[in-house]
């Protein structure tokens, strides 16, 4: 979608004007994962318009393959405006929440449906990620996840990020039904508990048994992963925030990247934790992410020196040790 942010703070009602920008929680990671260095394929649809022409030419600036994204010349390319505060996780919102507004009812991307996504696309690489979101924006979306999902000798490996969204009024059991579907599952404490009722990450992993991973999110207290027989608990580090939105799909992005690299499942948290470090300290939902060198010495920090860490704007341009 095109991400409209106020030039100023305060409620909508009150902002005049509006700075443009890219956002969705797909394209967030694949930019993200490609700017860390990795191969990415976008798969979406966007509209023959001027939206979608600049959407395209963002998302293939970052190095994302765009080519698996076609035109809808029926149908808009998806808008929405929101305000930089952290997203809630029930419809009441509250203090310090992000306004945010859709429109996308009726877009190219709630287009989407099972025959309008190619196998040798979805499956081209070693991980297919997919969101919740996508299952909420129509009928057709929420088939094509099911498809996607479903357990079929040859697919890569499914990643799936809950991202609830109170205001899609996404369906609580069809979300962990999904999660159920995929190899690894990332989801927030809150969200778990606000979907499901669950309490804590031990919880929902007994509640997401199927899944080889679950990476259950637990804010500025850190991350817990459960996987091959390990649960593996790792603080995040201290982080100055400039603006919360996109810290979810970074983290996400890290761990990801992570996995694609083979390193232990201590040091992808880790890497999970610096990506939405480098998007907590930026104003947009996207962040220049530290170099590989970088990010690899700060995520080598023996404990003590992990747990002194502080992260502000601009860190991800600094050496460790400079």
């Amino acid at each position: 979608m095109i991400a409209f942010v106020p030039d100023r703070p305060g409620a909508l009602a009150g902002v005049g004007g509006f700075r443009r920008g890219i956002g969705g929680a797909e394209s967030n990671v694949a930019c993200t994962l490609a700017r860390a260095g990795h191969r990415v394929r976008w798969i979406s649809r966007v509209g023959a318009d001027g939206f979608g022409d600049h959407l395209l030419a963002e998302i293939a600036a970052s190095g994302v393959d765009v080519s698996a994204v076609p035109r809808d010349p029926h149908r808009p390319t998806g808008v929405y405006f929101r305000t930089a505060g952290e997203r809630a996780t029930t419809l009441a919102g509250g203090p310090g929440h992000a306004e945010v507004v859709y429109y996308r009812a009726g877009s190219a991307a709630s287009a989407l449906a099972p025959g309008l996504v190619r196998r040798r696309d979805a499956w081209s690489g070693r991980i297919l990620h997919l969101t919740g979101i996508t299952s909420a924006l129509s009928a057709t979306c929420l088939a094509l996840l099911h498809r996607l999902t479903d357990r079929q000798a040859g697919r890569p490996l499914v990643s799936f990020d809950v991202n609830h969204r109170p205001a899609l009024r996404q369906d609580p059991e069809a979300l962990l039904g999904l999660a159920r579907g995929c190899d690894l599952v990332f989801v927030g404490e809150d969200e778990a508990a606000a979907l499901w009722g669950l309490a804590g990450p031990d919880a929902v992993r007994a509640a997401l048994p199927e899944p080889a991973a679950v990476v259950v999110k637990q804010g500025a207290a850190g991350a817990t992963v459960f996987g091959g027989g390990e649960r593996v608990a790792v603080p995040a580090p201290a982080v100055e925030v400039v603006a919360h939105v996109g810290a979810g799909d970074a983290f996400a992005a890290g761990y990801l990247s992570a996995a694609l690299r083979g390193l232990p499942l201590a040091l992808r948290l880790r890497h999970g934790h610096l990506l939405a470090a480098a998007a907590l300290t930026v104003p947009g939902d996207l962040a220049v992410p530290p170099s590989r060198a970088h990010a690899d010495a700060l995520a080598a920090l023996d404990d003590a020196a992990w747990g002194k860490l502080r992260l502000s704007a601009g860190w991800t341009r600094e050496e460790v040790g400079a």
